[in-house]
């Protein structure tokens, strides 16, 4: 499920004349059977409330006096979220005349057209109050408070996100709760301001209104509604924009150093802007440094399930799960260990909201044969980045919905995609110039399209300890062969390298310098642009001895990663 709560209003909405029907009550416990939490955002008071809606326990969460006291129907726990009222502003308002008056926990009410007078007695006693209109009523109520805030308390309560939360309402003060959910319903009796701005408008009024979404979010969840202020912006193209939705399956995939972490990077950037929570698998170290995330685990230390779903219970805490201390060989069982959990928790709470899979290849290989078992709960709101997407698990692949394709071989990968999953092969594809990609839903009959991708714009800065410490795979190592292939001794990061280098003979050491192997390696591999120039003057001055060269790429090798041993750079 995506939509993981309804909350709605109570009179005029869910109520007509304070009373709801049976139909309508029976409608709300058919949406409560599928899992989801109901909350009741209301002007009322509490006792008002309990006297006239016996059936309050059908709800998890009671938002009462427009956001100022929540209240939770199974435990009977009431708490208030703003200051009690003012004993002046009650006095004032009751030697001012103003009849009917009622003072709750936090709120204190009356009706038009009394709210001349409300304001004029709150600007004499300098008190930080608003007024909050109601279809004729008058709600004095803390500056700030209002049915947003109190539904916020409430999800908070119950570990939810208001991405996750359709909103129904009819009124004024119902508008800033409706804004702040996924999905914003007016019933048909709603004001007209209330209808424009709301994503839906009911056929029904009332109560009919209510029952009718319950039985579109049922059958469509989150195809109940579908409009970009709840897609990521992914770039342009021919001048329109072009979303993602959030509960894609979205491929990234390119050659090395073509931009697939930079455009992962700008996502999460989207994903914070929008309200949503993330969680990047990063077997690598790629992320360290990530703006708006927590980081879990390093090179020294593995993270764990447990430290994982202790930090995602906050909603608004972005998590960061750093690889680097596996080794290749265990990344998979690492992950496959970890997804039930994570999917476990997503079908409860629908967060994260969205997955970013580095090394995907990795993380979900082919080669292994229980993927289908790992990916049982299926993979929405999931980015998976790889430079090798053959290597994928197929049956992770065939969940994907759009592909992302990057670089001069941006078509090649759209061509693999294609025989990897069976999906018939696209026409004719867009060429790609610049810092343009492939974007494609393979789903949807229509060509790939040519997309300038947005930026981010922070720039991470290539984790150290990733090369120094880490575990590069076989095709990233570093192999000391000799000028007659009579060694094979691998280093898979740069300490290893600095101390095989430092033992071979000098022939060995000479016969990789002089073929530009070192520089090479720096560039391509562990990606110093810098460490490689440096290097190839080592590689190029053949007045230097092996000894002489030898210290000269050693110490520069030294100077950038291993030295001081100190923390990692972020």
């Amino acid at each position: 499920m995506y939509f993981i709560a309804l909350a709605t209003d109570y009179d005029g909405t869910l109520a007509h004349d304070g009373i709801v029907t049976k139909k309508t009550l029976s409608a709300l416990e058919q949406l409560k059977k599928t899992g989801r939490k109901l909350i009741l955002v209301t002007g009322r008071e509490l006792p008002d409330l309990k006297r006239v809606f016996p059936e309050l326990a059908l709800f998890d969460k009671v938002v009462a006096e427009n956001g100022a006291l929540v209240y939770t129907p199974a435990s009977e726990e009431e708490r208030t979220i703003s200051p009690s009222p003012s004993a002046d502003l009650v006095a004032g308002l009751k030697k001012r005349g103003v009849k009917p008056l009622s003072v709750g926990r936090s709120i204190v009410a009356t009706w038009e057209p009394h709210q001349a007078t409300v304001l004029d007695v709150i600007k004499k006693l300098g008190l930080e109050l608003e007024i909050i209109f109601n279809k004729g009523a008058v709600m004095i109520l803390p500056s700030g408070i209002n049915k947003a805030t109190g539904l916020a308390a409430a999800l908070g309560d119950l570990r939810l996100s208001p991405r996750n939360t359709v909103g129904v309402g009819d009124a004024e003060n119902d508008h800033a709760f409706l804004q702040a959910c996924g999905c914003s319903v007016a019933v048909d009796n709603a004001l007209p301001a209330v209808k424009n701005t709301a994503d839906l408008v009911t056929r029904g009024a009332r109560g009919k209104g209510v029952e009718e979404l319950i039985g579109k979010l049922i059958k469509h969840d989150r195809g109940l509604v579908k409009r970009p202020r709840d897609g990521i912006l992914l770039g342009t193209s021919g001048g329109k924009d072009v979303y993602l939705s959030p509960t894609d399956t979205v491929l990234i995939a390119g050659s090395s150093g073509i931009g697939k972490s930079t455009l992962a990077t700008a996502l999460t950037e989207r994903f914070v802007e929008t309200g949503y929570q993330f969680c990047i698998f990063d077997p690598e170290g790629d992320y360290d440094g990530l703006q708006g995330a927590v980081k879990l685990g390093d090179g020294s230390s593995v993270p764990t399930k447990e430290q994982l779903l202790d930090l995602i219970e906050k909603p608004d805490t972005n998590v960061v799960v750093n690889g680097l201390a596996l080794r290749v060989n265990e990344r998979p069982d690492f992950f496959a260990d970890l997804l039930p959990g994570l999917g476990s928790f997503r079908y409860r709470t629908a967060r994260p909201h969205w997955l970013v899979i580095d090394e995907a290849h990795h993380l979900l290989p082919k080669r292994r044969d229980d993927t289908r078992a790992v990916l049982s709960l299926e993979l929405p709101g999931t980015v998976l980045i790889t430079v090798h997407p053959e290597a994928i698990s197929t049956d992770a692949l065939r969940l994907v919905t759009a592909v992302i394709a990057l670089g001069p071989k941006a078509k090649s990968v759209v061509r693999t995609f294609c025989q990897e999953t069976g999906v018939e092969e696209p026409g004719a594809m867009a060429s790609q110039k610049g810092e343009r990609v492939l974007f494609w839903r393979p789903r949807n009959g229509k060509k790939p399209m040519s997309v300038k991708a947005i930026e981010p714009r922070q720039s991470l800065k290539r984790h150290s300890r990733k090369y120094a410490e880490g575990q590069l795979d076989e095709a990233g190592s570093f192999y000391f062969r000799g000028p007659d292939d009579a060694m094979n001794l691998r280093a898979h990061n740069l300490i290893i390298f600095a101390q095989m280098a430092e033992g071979i003979d000098d022939k060995t050491w000479e016969h990789h310098l002089r073929a530009g192997d070192y520089s090479e390696w720096f560039r391509h591999q562990i990606r110093d642009k810098d460490l490689a120039r440096e290097t190839e003057t080592a590689e190029k001055d053949k007045t230097l001895s092996a000894q002489e060269s030898r210290k000269r790429v050693l110490d520069a090798v030294r100077r950038r990663y291993t030295a001081p041993a100190t923390a990692p750079v972020q």
